[in-house]
């Protein structure tokens, strides 16, 4: 076998490369840090008051728009 030798050294070499690519760090911590507003309707996290309020207007428009103050954010 000629590529016996060849098949080898390309698998060692992408076995290199692959440890040496860090994996993709996941943003879901972030994501959940930026998330403090909770849509008292239907659940739905949103990241700060002006887009509850856009989204209340935009999705129930029926029910009245909570104050900043009534979602107790801590910061």
């Amino acid at each position: 076998m000629t590529r016996g030798l060849q098949k080898q050294q390309a698998r060692a070499n992408a076995e290199k490369r692959a440890a040496a690519n860090a994996p993709p760090k996941s943003q879901l911590k972030a994501m959940v840090a930026g998330n403090q507003f909770k849509c008292p309707k239907c659940m739905l996290m949103i990241a700060n008051y002006k887009l509850v309020v856009q989204h209340m207007e935009a999705k129930h428009p029926k029910e009245p728009v909570p104050t900043e103050e009534s979602f107790n954010v801590s910061k």
